[in-house]
């Protein structure tokens, strides 16, 4: 199996989030209403700082976020490719490489 046909399949199966999808659709609609409280403070002239802040608090949500889901993947998706070994431990590791890198940049 390459690189590719390995990190393909991560639409079968169950995912690493799965035991966590209610929090987590819960914190997302929290995050959610966060960005709409930035449109409205942006629609009712709020002062930049303000505005900015709420913008940061966002962010780390988002980020706080990302880092629990990369964290069940690396638990769920990456601890059972070990197991598994082969081709398809290399492309779990490349690709949650690649979604660090992703985080990093933002």
């Amino acid at each position: 199996m390459t690189t590719t046909e390995a990190v393909s399949n991560h639409t079968e199966g169950v995912h690493g989030y799965h035991k966590q999808k209610d929090q987590h659709l819960k914190r997302l609609r929290r995050i959610e209403g966060q960005i709409r409280g930035l449109q409205r403070m942006v629609d009712e002239d709020v002062y930049c700082i303000d505005i900015l802040t709420q913008v940061s608090a966002s962010t780390k949500a988002l980020q706080s976020f990302a880092l629990q889901l990369l964290e069940e993947h690396l638990r769920h998706c990456v601890a059972d490719a070990a197991v598994k070994g082969g081709d398809e431990i290399d492309a779990k590791v490349e690709e949650a490489t690649k979604a660090i890198a992703r985080l990093l940049r933002s």
